[in-house]
């Protein structure tokens, strides 16, 4: 039988293994160093903004009757005041916003004017939404129950 005596590593092949695991280190400190630098000068250099949007082009849109509760309804036009350089928007996304805020509502609170004023405001907020920011404000051109 034989015997096969295997080689003791050395302190140079130790070293040579070492040494890739201490550069990884190395190399993974230096990217996370570069990249915070990176963030932080993005940061301090952004464009501050410009402060609030100009209004732009009013896009009027053709009045819609909404059904409410009880066997009423609504008819109510709309026009979206644009921010300046937005592109012309599709009033289908508005329409339909619309007709989700108003349907089934009781008729006393569409004519109460406080409770107007508060569905118009949540309005304006889903338009601001659906359009990315294009769209500032919701004018009502035409309101009328029975």
């Amino acid at each position: 039988m034989t015997v096969t005596a295997m080689p003791q590593p050395t302190a140079t092949d130790e070293a040579a293994t070492a040494e890739p695991k201490k550069s990884k280190k190395k190399l993974i400190i230096v990217l996370v160093t570069v990249l915070a630098l990176a963030g932080g000068a993005y940061w301090f250099t952004k464009p501050a903004p410009k402060g609030p949007p100009k209004a732009g082009e009013v896009v009027k849109l053709d009045p819609i009757q909404v059904n409410l509760a009880a066997g009423h309804y609504l008819r109510v036009g709309i026009a979206l005041q644009l921010v300046e350089g937005a592109k012309e928007a599709d009033g289908s996304k508005a329409l339909d916003s619309t007709i989700a805020i108003f349907s089934g509502l009781q008729m006393s609170d569409v004519n109460d004017g406080k409770h107007r004023e508060e569905y118009r405001k949540a309005l304006v907020k889903k338009l601001g939404e659906l359009y990315e920011h294009e769209v500032m404000d919701v004018y009502l051109t035409e309101f009328v129950t029975q």
